[in-house]
């Protein structure tokens, strides 16, 4: 059995991917941050289904707390499954902040970055002995790195740096045959940022080609189906899931 970590895996789109995984047969282990109830009752649907899943408490944003969690995947992996290693990373976690760069605090800056992108960095680092070879690092980031809007941009620029990362992870973990690709969703109707409301949805479908903004499932099945080995040959690139937002 395949076994996959998704941070942030207890709402939005990482409990969509967790439960689309687990719907392909793999084992998942989830993070959350604050909520637990949230993330039990992922691990609870997941259940329901036949699947397996565990659920670990994880602060992106505290790198000094890397070493705790990899103990903790560990013992996780042990007695959940009797296994030592695991077989897929999805960095997922994350928050938004809509605000023009004017008003942009140095604190909210520096936030940003410890989860988007030195989080993914040296999570991937501190989890790197457990990954087993032939694995995969999806790491999730976003369709503004290439359509620029107002308001996001220490977002943007920490997410596009997310996607030069997974090309130096294809690069340098290649020789344990461990494939990096990244995914940018477009709109995706989440609790991220606020959410959406009805005037700037419609906005948002008005310029998508498809006409809708997206459901969480629509990237859940995209971060199963790209860790499935159906996908094997696909390394070092950045796939967009926007329904041809702004094209």
């Amino acid at each position: 059995m395949s076994i996959v970590i998704i941070t942030g895996g207890s709402r939005g789109l990482g409990a969509s991917a967790a439960i689309q995984c687990a719907r392909r047969g793999m084992g998942v282990i989830l993070t959350y941050n604050t909520n637990p109830p949230a993330a039990a009752k992922v691990v609870g649907a997941i259940a329901d289904e036949g699947g397996k899943a565990v659920a670990l408490q994880l602060d992106v944003r505290d790198s000094a707390a890397f070493p705790a969690f990899r103990d903790a995947v560990r013992h996780a992996l042990s007695a959940t499954w009797g296994a030592d290693r695991f077989d897929a990373l999805v960095n997922n976690a994350g928050y938004g902040l809509f605000r023009p760069m004017a008003e942009v605090s140095e604190d909210e800056f520096d936030g940003l970055f410890r989860v988007h992108l030195k989080g993914p960095f040296f999570l991937t680092q501190a989890l790197l002995p457990l990954i087993a070879d032939g694995g995969h690092i999806l790491n999730v980031a976003s369709a503004t790195t290439r359509v620029a809007t107002t308001g996001v941009a220490p977002y943007a620029a920490f997410k596009g740096g997310l996607e030069v990362l997974t090309r130096y992870m294809a690069k340098e973990f290649g020789e344990r045959r461990i494939r990096a690709n990244s995914i940018a969703p477009g709109p995706i109707r989440t609790e991220l940022g606020g959410g959406l409301n009805d005037e700037f949805e419609a906005l948002l479908a008005s310029q998508t080609a498809l006409g809708r903004v997206g459901e969480p499932e629509d990237v859940g099945c995209l971060v199963a189906g790209l860790l499935s080995d159906d996908h094997r040959w696909v390394n070092a690139q950045n796939i967009e899931v926007a329904g041809g937002y702004i094209i």
